[in-house]
């Protein structure tokens, strides 16, 4: 999730605990996506994609 963000042209701005809040320069869009040692489940998955303003098909692009 992270790393498909990451090309999508999101940039760290913070972490607070196990949550790493992501930032789009240009559309200023802020997303946080949680650290943890497990998958993240579907639902989770698809919030955070909707969040960044991607569809389901233009994250997968980034992977």
């Amino acid at each position: 999730m992270l790393q498909a963000l990451k090309r999508a042209g999101f940039i760290e701005k913070r972490q607070v605990g196990s949550h790493l809040s992501l930032e789009h320069p240009r559309s200023k869009i802020i997303v946080v996506v949680p650290i943890h040692n497990r998958d993240l489940k579907r639902g989770l998955m698809m919030a955070i994609i909707k969040d960044a303003g991607l569809t389901p098909e233009g994250f997968l692009q980034f992977l």
